[in-house]
């Protein structure tokens, strides 16, 4: 038996997250257990989507970051990771800068992907495998795009992204053309299926799911989330971060997400939403296992 460590950090529009896992290789097999996660709360989006570039204070905290998950990385003992950037840092004017700062300060590459890759990445974390013959609408709403997939006999037909995101509508005025958008691509591309079963991943449908007391394995119903909704709606932002626990940068975000899943729910004609409590860093662990990966970089 062999014990080895992994790390995934996910560059998101709200948020850096980094998952350490402990990887056990026996009798050829891989059983991955997630040992820790770090989450910082660096709005990269709130620059992004409002300025078209990023802000120089927003990328010395980055910088920082990096620093700090290098020194971290190092104290685990991780021998390979993975870094991933989405819609943030890919809309941003000053991207390869940023890119090219990060990995001289840390020594490490960050790669930005787009909507589709991400769609693909976390699609290998076997949560398409189980499924039986229905039809399942992927779902995963970030802080700058909603990346949707239609999935039929467990595999992805089609992937589509919009940039429709919690971080970009709180930050814009604009009534955005996406919404009209993705109506369209759903109705179109689920027209004939009868009975549409909804899967969401990352950060806000997993506290949407604790939020509405939901058992484990079981799906978050339409009227249950638009009560959901209604109730947070009703409530200020401290009160949300006050009366429910809620992190400053999930408080406001939070609205846009319940919002964007019920227009999802109405237009696919799905009645429940499944949470299999899995995101893009477990994809990436998975990239690793598989053995496209990058090694640690020699400690200073």
């Amino acid at each position: 038996m062999k014990i080895i460590k992994y790390a995934a950090i996910d560059i998101g529009s709200n948020a850096i997250r980094m998952l350490i896992t402990n990887v056990i290789f026996k009798d050829n097999k891989s059983y991955i257990f997630k040992n820790s996660l770090i989450r910082l709360p660096i709005r990269l989006g709130e620059d992004s989507f409002t300025k078209g570039h990023i802000s120089e204070s927003k990328i010395l905290d980055l910088i920082d970051a990096f620093k700090s998950f290098k020194l971290i990385m190092k104290i685990h003992n991780v021998s390979r990771f993975k870094v991933y950037a989405t819609s943030a840092l890919r809309e941003s004017s000053n991207k390869m800068k940023i890119v090219e700062r990060v990995f001289n300060e840390s020594k490490i590459k960050i790669e930005i992907i787009n909507g589709k890759k991400e769609a693909m990445i976390i699609s290998k974390t076997n949560i398409f495998k189980n499924l039986d013959y229905k039809t399942y609408l992927y779902v995963d709403v970030g802080g700058g795009s909603t990346e949707l997939s239609i999935i039929n006999d467990s595999k992805i037909k089609i992937s589509k992204s919009f940039k429709l995101g919690t971080v970009r509508i709180i930050n814009s005025s604009k009534e955005n053309i996406e919404w009209e958008n993705m109506e369209k691509w759903i109705k179109y591309n689920l027209k004939g299926n009868s009975k549409v079963y909804l899967l969401g991943t990352g950060g806000n449908i997993n506290k949407i799911h604790k939020l509405t007391n939901t058992k484990e394995g079981k799906p978050i119903t339409y009227l249950i989330l638009s009560k959901l909704f209604q109730k947070l709606n009703g409530m200020s932002y401290n009160q949300r971060i006050i009366d429910l626990g809620l992190n400053p940068d999930r408080s406001d975000v939070i609205i846009p997400a319940i919002k964007i899943y019920l227009n999802i729910l109405f237009w696919s004609g799905s009645k429940v939403i499944f949470v299999p409590q899995t995101g893009l860093t477990d994809g990436m662990i998975m990239e690793i296992v598989e053995g496209n990966v990058v090694k640690i970089p020699n400690q200073r």
